[in-house]
């Protein structure tokens, strides 16, 4: 009888040891890769690292200008060649739009990014920021010739809402926060941390940039980094040139380049509760670059109207400063 119990406890935990010898999570020549480095390698191997979101493998900017005022053949060929999706809101597309295009909500983006078929998609809303935003999202989800109105409709005519005249400012002349000083020691910093079930780096990626979706265009106000620099991991992106030619925000780092093959993105800072807030000239180049931010991991945000919302007149302008050398066209709406 004892020879009997014993027998069935042995087949009994048969199965169990089975079960258990199949876990991959036990295992121990089962490496398990870092849901970030999978993520990383994808984005790299795949020309999806942030320069190339910037610029695309085909050469194509993020941005697109509106066509001159008075080339009506150069308008026709801008209008034939894009499927333009507006993010605007239903009041404002209805008071004034691009012919043809088409009003979708930001959540919906990538959805219809696949309704545009062998066109590349431009996005267009307010004053070029939030499509920005939207651009660099699609071109990662494998939309990569996507384009976002530079300016946006501000840029293609001031008479629609939104304009950029009222978001240029100086409110960093004489700020004591406002800096001429040289550039902090670059630090290293650790990957951020972001878990998935999968190891397959098109899957993560392709959750990631839904989630940055769901989540919205994720932004901060100008005068609230200025008065407090310190609860900001602030990366200014500009070149060194500029850095110190325009002044910069106190403590602000100048992280560029800023892609992942080269590890430069190590400069920046993972840990919860460091919310870094990049900005550059015109608060559209930093959209991008939160939007590439926010996929990886980061808790990222985009300073608005960057530099043009911070110190309009200052005299380092080069190029990007509104209404001076960017001057808005008053090309046709329709209603």
């Amino acid at each position: 009888m004892k020879k009997l119990s014993l027998l069935l406890i042995g087949l009994l935990l048969i199965p169990s040891l089975l079960l258990t010898s199949c876990d991959q999570g036990d295992d121990p020549d089962v490496v398990i890769t870092p849901t970030f480095t999978v993520l990383k390698d994808y984005m790299i191997n795949n020309n999806l690292d942030i320069d190339k979101i910037i610029k695309s493998p085909a050469g194509a900017m993020f941005v697109q200008g509106a066509p001159a005022n008075d080339d009506a053949a150069a308008l026709t060929a801008f209008l034939a060649k894009y499927y333009i999706i507006d993010i605007r809101t239903a009041d404002a597309f209805a008071a004034g739009h691009i012919s043809g295009a088409k009003n979708v909500a930001f959540g919906n983006i990538l959805a219809e990014g696949a309704a545009a078929g062998t066109k590349p998609v431009l996005v267009v809303c307010y004053t070029g920021q939030t499509a920005c935003y939207a651009t660099a999202l699609m071109r990662m989800y494998g939309f990569s010739e996507t384009q976002a109105l530079k300016w946006g409709m501000s840029g293609w005519n001031p008479a629609t809402a939104g304009s950029w005249n009222n978001n240029t400012g100086d409110i960093a002349k004489d700020s004591p926060n406002w800096k001429y000083t040289a550039a902090p020691a670059p630090m290293v910093y650790s990957d951020p941390a972001i878990s998935s079930l999968s190891q397959d780096g098109a899957t993560i990626l392709k959750s990631r940039v839904e989630l940055a979706v769901q989540d919205g265009f994720k932004t901060v106000k100008n005068s609230d980094v200025l008065a407090n620099p310190n609860n900001y991991f602030i990366n200014n992106y500009f070149n060194s040139e500029d850095y110190l030619a325009f002044g910069h925000l106190d403590t602000a780092n100048k992280i560029l380049p800023l892609t992942l093959a080269d590890n430069s993105y190590k400069g920046l800072n993972p840990a919860a509760g460091a919310k870094i807030a990049t900005y550059c000239y015109t608060g559209q180049t930093s959209a991008v670059v939160t939007a590439c931010l926010r996929v990886l991991g980061y808790d990222a945000y985009s300073l608005s109207f960057g530099m043009n919302g911070l110190y309009h007149s200052n005299t380092a302008w080069k190029s990007n400063q509104w209404n001076v050398d960017s001057k808005p066209k008053t090309l046709p709406l329709v209603q």
